[in-house]
C-alpha cells in the first residue's frame, strides 16, 4: 500500500487531468496549454508557500526552487489559482490569521508577526 502523501498526490494529479474536461470552455482552454510537469511543478510552490507563510522565498527564489521561469510561475498560478502568486500568498496568511485570531490565544501584533507581517499597519490593510 502507498504511503498517504503519495495516495494524495497521485489523486491530485488525476483530478488536475480531469478539471480540463469537467470545467467550463474557458477554464479548459487555459489550463490545455500548462503541461503536465509544468504543473506540477506550480503545485510544489503553492506548497513551499504554505509551509513557509512566515517568510516565504521570492518570485525568483520561488521558481528556481521548483525549476520553471518567473514567467512561467506566475502563468501557471493565474490558470491555476485565478490569483497571482502574492495574491495567493496574501490569501493563505489571511486565512491562517483568521484562524489564529478565532482561537483568541494571540495578540493581533503576534498573529501578524506569526503569519509574516513584520508590520502591524500592513497587517491590517491586508486583513481589513
Amino acid at each position: 500500500m502507498l504511503p498517504v502523501y503519495l495516495q494524495g498526490k497521485i489523486l491530485e494529479l488525476i483530478a488536475l487531468h480531469l478539471a480540463p474536461i469537467l470545467d467550463n470552455g474557458n477554464k479548459k482552454q487555459a489550463l490545455s496549454r500548462l503541461k503536465p510537469d509544468t504543473i506540477e511543478r506550480v503545485y510544489q510552490a503553492q506548497e513551499i508557500l504554505r509551509s513557509r507563510l512566515e517568510n516565504p522565498p521570492s518570485l525568483l527564489e520561488l521558481a528556481q526552487l521548483v525549476g520553471v521561469s518567473d514567467r512561467t510561475l506566475r502563468r501557471g498560478f493565474h490558470e491555476l489559482f485565478g490569483t497571482t502568486v502574492f495574491g495567493y500568498l496574501t490569501e493563505k496568511r489571511m486565512e491562517q490569521a483568521e484562524i489564529l485570531l478565532r482561537e483568541g490565544n494571540s495578540s493581533v501584533a503576534e498573529v501578524a508577526n506569526i503569519v509574516g507581517y513584520s508590520h502591524l499597519s500592513l497587517f491590517a490593510r491586508s486583513f481589513g
